[in-house]
């Protein structure tokens, strides 16, 4: 039963790569409809909502898995918001591959949260991505980021640190935990809108599509497979299969909106990707799961 449920794990984390991998060009289209945070507002609450249904009486609150939630979806909320505002101003290729960062981010963070010295494999993995991410944003023959560059990698911080809070609470519920840090998400965006921007929307069957695939899929979806996937496999097989979601973005990117990425950009690509392996790619022994 427990190598069934760690194969069922890894396919629902792959389902979770390509429906994200494929979600940055709907976004960026969906932008031109809808402002930044409202557009978060409205696909976290579509996702609590559905979860909200589905879950129904099946819920069973706990301190931890509702405090687990909170932090989870702190993270999460203040990811997107960097991503979804950093797409304004760079392409989906780039933004996925930036937002790719978080893989490497992971084990040094969790050096950090956990107090253990990273190995080589760390440290040149940082170094790789650093270069590949100046390699990316290079522009007009010189080594500079634009706002939507900066904001991208802001939010693979943001995002290194969420899975560090689901392997810790992954125990405390499925279904607690996934609905709460949705909703925290929710609350959080709606709280911000008023605050940070001045909402528009305008009602479009672009728009509506979007926010159906973002909230039903990519949110409520992706996020409780997640939660529940982290439970029978080890982070080392987490981190590399979520390695895979740049490379889908930039075929998305390039195939559907017409991205194009430069041939500097392209080896940054390659040495983020090198970086991203380099640093998964580790025996099993050598993967530490913190409880």
């Amino acid at each position: 039963m427990l190598v069934s449920r760690s194969r069922a794990a890894d396919l629902a984390l792959v389902l979770n790569t390509v429906i994200w991998g494929t979600t940055f060009v709907v976004v960026k289209q969906a932008l031109n409809d809808c402002s930044v945070l409202l557009f978060l507002a409205l696909r976290f609450s579509i996702a609590g909502i559905a979860l909200a249904v589905i879950f129904g009486r099946g819920l069973e609150f706990s301190r931890r898995g509702v405090a687990g939630g909170i932090l989870a979806g702190l993270f999460l909320i203040g990811g997107y918001i960097l991503q979804t505002a950093g797409l304004l101003w760079t392409t989906a290729s780039k933004s996925g591959f930036l937002t790719g960062l978080n893989v490497v981010l992971v084990p040094l963070l969790s050096a950090i949260v956990y107090k253990s010295v990273p190995g080589w494999r760390e440290w040149t993995g940082a170094l790789l991505a650093l270069a590949g991410m100046a390699l990316m944003t290079l522009e007009n023959l010189q080594f500079a980021m634009n706002r939507g560059d900066s904001l991208t990698v802001a939010c693979a911080v943001a995002f290194a640190f969420h899975p560090l809070v689901i392997a810790r609470f992954a125990g405390s519920g499925t279904k607690v935990i996934s609905l709460v840090q949705i909703a925290t998400g929710a609350i959080l965006a709606w709280a911000l809108v008023p605050l940070l921007e001045q909402p528009f929307v305008r009602w479009t069957p672009q728009l509506i599509g979007a926010l159906a695939v973002t909230g039903l899929l990519a949110t409520a979806l992706v996020f409780t497979l997640q939660t529940w996937a982290q439970q029978y496999t080890t982070p080392t097989r987490v981190a590399l299969i979520f390695a895979m979601e740049p490379v889908i973005a930039a075929a998305t990117g390039v195939a559907v909106a017409g991205d194009r990425l430069a041939v500097h950009a392209w080896l940054g690509a390659a040495l983020i990707l090198a970086a991203i392996l380099l640093v998964e790619l580790k025996p099993l022994a050598e993967a530490g799961h913190p409880k």
